[in-house]
């Protein structure tokens, strides 16, 4: 750990419609990436086919009131050096007060920030009812300098971060972003109190993360997760099958437009992790929708992920 660059970190209190330095993963300017699988992508997102929406428990309410939100630029120094990254804080009201924080963690997190999950605003609704414990969030934004993917191309970090099956984006949170955390409140250091969610791979990336230290995260909510071949998710399912229960908590979700593309089909690549869950009787639950490869499935369902979730550290009332 660099004990002086936590020091010397600035955190800017910013507004919820701050747009930092995220790279955007954008698939149609890249003319590598096939046209079949960009055909599929436009298909899969296409928002009148929907018919997920966000319910009240995501949006401002009356009497609620609003948190903290910190943005920071970090250059990892350690797992990945010399890559910067975007990352935002997310303190509910009394964060800083409490004596323990829980601790949301979301891959590609401004997309979590957005109209499709409005996660914050879920975050203060369940902490003032009780509904959860505190908790709060970090929203994490991949590296803005990278390989790009295998086939697809793009010069960001990505895939490394979040695709790769080992431990060292967990890794990377652990020992270069927990100690920001702890300069603002004080975070449990228990497990099951943590918990890590992304979408496609950031989706598979908070799986691998919790897979290989679930001493760190006790949990995971995977939206569409990208369980396919783009540097190995492939083989989660048969890790989970080989290896001894680990203590996680799962909740993954993906739908019937869910795309299929040239490193895997991703509703079935869900379904065979979802196999593979229930063959080593994890806690784990899978929801398959009617929605493509976007987060408003995911979104809208948000508070009863994370209800579920937290569901035995809230008393019964």
């Amino acid at each position: 750990m660099n004990r002086s660059q936590t020091a010397t970190t600035e955190l800017e209190l910013v507004n919820l419609d701050h747009w930092g330095m995220s790279p955007e993963v954008n698939l149609s300017d890249d003319n590598q990436t096939p046209s079949k699988d960009l055909a599929t992508f436009e298909l899969s997102e296409n928002e009148t086919a929907s018919e997920y929406h966000l319910t009240s428990a995501s949006l401002p309410q009356e009497g609620v009131p609003a948190g903290k939100y910190y943005y920071f630029r970090w250059t990892s120094h350690t797992v990945y050096p010399g890559v910067t990254s975007s990352v935002y804080l997310y303190l509910p009201h009394g964060a800083e007060e409490a004596e323990s924080v829980n601790l949301m963690v979301c891959l590609d997190g401004l997309y979590y920030v957005g109209e499709q999950c409005r996660a914050t605003t879920v975050l203060d609704n369940l902490v003032h009812k009780g509904q959860i414990p505190m908790t709060i969030g970090l929203f994490h934004n991949p590296g803005e300098t990278g390989p790009g993917y295998p086939i697809y191309g793009g010069s960001t970090n990505r895939a490394i971060e979040y695709d790769t099956v080992s431990e060292d984006f967990a890794r990377y949170l652990v020992e270069e972003l927990f100690p920001v955390i702890r300069t603002k409140v004080r975070l449990t250091e228990d497990p099951r109190g943590r918990v890590i969610c992304g979408h496609s791979s950031g989706g598979a990336g908070a799986f691998i993360a919790a897979f290989h230290r679930p001493d760190q995260f006790g949990n995971v909510i995977s939206h569409c997760g990208s369980f396919i071949n783009i540097l190995g998710a492939n083989n989660l399912p048969s890790m989970i099958r080989r290896a001894p229960r680990k203590p996680i908590r799962v909740w993954h979700q993906s739908g019937k437009r869910d795309v299929d593309i040239i490193y895997g089909n991703i509703p079935i690549a869900n379904h065979d992790l979802d196999a593979a869950l229930k063959y080593r009787r994890y806690d784990s639950m899978f929801e398959f929708g009617t929605d493509g490869h976007t987060l408003r499935h995911g979104g809208a369902v948000l508070p009863e992920t994370l209800q579920w979730i937290f569901r035995d550290q809230i008393e019964d009332k």
